[in-house]
């Protein structure tokens, strides 16, 4: 069993940035990061293979989000810059031991989530 913890989140203007961290309670080898926007379905934003540090990104966010790990503190990262209004959304960190994917369906552990506001 994996707990996973998150915390960050806030209200932020167009273009600022936060970074989420997500305490868990044994590594994963596959965390990433999912949002859920209003009115939307769950959608995978990041995903890192912990062992290797590979990661990879929804196109929607490539080159503004960070995601990245910290062993020594059991935390998870998801450093966003440059945020847009439709980065709205609750984000929430989740755990594999399966295949590193996208699909909400191979992640069995989940995060309570945290609300991200993006303000135009």
């Amino acid at each position: 069993q994996v707990r996973l913890v998150e915390s960050g989140g806030g209200s932020v203007q167009a273009g600022g940035s936060l970074r989420l961290s997500c305490a868990y309670t044994s590594r994963s080898s596959c965390m990433a990061w999912f949002r859920r926007a209003p009115g939307k379905e769950r959608e995978g934003v990041a995903t890192i293979y912990t062992p290797l540090g590979s990661t990879s990104y929804a196109n929607s966010v490539k080159g503004r989000f960070t995601i990245s790990h910290d062993n020594a503190k059991n935390t998870l990262y998801l450093q966003m810059n440059s945020l847009k209004p439709e980065d709205t959304a609750v984000y929430y960190c989740a755990a594999s031991y399966r295949a590193c994917t996208g699909v909400v369906g191979t992640f069995p552990y989940w995060g309570q989530g945290t609300q991200v506001t993006v303000s135009s």
